[in-house]
């Protein structure tokens, strides 16, 4: 498909066919909803009855990086855009406002669900959600952590932030492809660019930017956040952390025994052939886990 003429809703035979899923596409639907003011989150409404599922994306990301396993899932659920990232407007606290992002998460999910519903958070969206879970528990039954824990920092996630922190701005759609093969060596090509053209848009001028990238720098500053790991502790509802095993994952041994410590009771689950991304490098199995988990 030539990159001018993106539907965002076009690409879903190209997800069936690469997992080889035997399933048939739902009816899927972009919506906004109001969290302060005239600012709106978006994300993808999956199917037509009550969404018994929320997934929330990593920094950099947008809701359609679930689309294989909301495919594979079958199940009416919700993907929603962080605040700045895919349609979402953007916070004026900026794009890793945790506190405030957590803030805005509650709102869109109390008004696009009915009683608690799984939540399902990857990357800086997990560290969100624990503060949705804590703040909010009776939008939440169980929360699921993707290859994410408090006790991720700077050094564990470099290989991530390198990637996310590259140039502005590309001449052209294949410059912006290189690159994003360069950093994802294990990921198919087509998988890859059916990716950027979700997360990414062009320019008058011709040029290529991410979509996290095209909004003007935050004007207010983000309110500190409390100690995550005392957060978890006091959490009310199921938690379980879905680790990659593989190349790339940010969550090390140190991780885990901290967040064994912190809650005993506390699934964690070992994702075999999965680095940080395991919704772009294992979805199906990211679905069967989730189907046990949460259903």
């Amino acid at each position: 498909m030539p990159v001018n003429s993106y539907d965002e809703f076009s690409l879903f035979q190209e997800n069936i066919d690469e997992w080889d899923l035997d399933v048939e596409i739902p009816k899927v639907q972009r919506f906004f909803v109001a969290v302060d003011g005239l600012r709106q989150l978006s994300g993808l409404r999956w199917g037509e009855s009550e969404p018994k599922l929320v997934l929330v994306h990593g920094g950099a990301q947008n809701a359609h990086t679930f689309d294989t396993v909301a495919l594979a899932l079958q199940r009416p659920l919700i993907a929603l855009d962080l605040p700045g990232h895919g349609h979402s407007d953007p916070s004026p606290y900026g794009g890793s406002a945790i506190a405030m992002h957590a803030r805005d998460l509650a709102r869109a999910i109390e008004q696009l669900t009915t009683g608690p519903v799984p939540l399902v958070g990857m990357s800086l969206s997990g560290l969100c959600s624990i503060l949705v879970a804590s703040e909010r528990p009776d939008l939440v039954r169980c929360l699921v952590l993707i290859d994410i824990t408090p006790g991720v920092n700077s050094d564990k996630a470099r290989h991530i932030t390198n990637f996310v922190n590259g140039p502005a701005t590309f001449n052209n759609f294949d410059e912006l492809l290189a690159r994003t093969i360069e950093h994802n060596p294990t990921r198919s090509v087509s998988s890859l660019r059916r990716g950027i053209l979700h997360n990414a848009v062009q320019r008058a001028d011709g040029t290529w930017v991410w979509r996290h990238q095209q909004h003007s720098p935050s004007t207010l500053e983000a309110p500190p956040v409390d100690d995550l790991w005392a957060t978890i502790e006091t959490l009310t509802m199921p938690v379980t952390l879905l680790r990659g095993m593989s190349a790339g994952s940010v969550v090390d041994d140190e991780d885990e025994a901290e967040l064994c410590r912190r809650r005993p009771a506390a699934q964690v689950i070992h994702v075999e052939g999965a680095g940080h991304s395991i919704q772009g490098d294992q979805p199906v199995k990211l679905a069967e886990l989730l189907e046990h988990i949460c259903f």
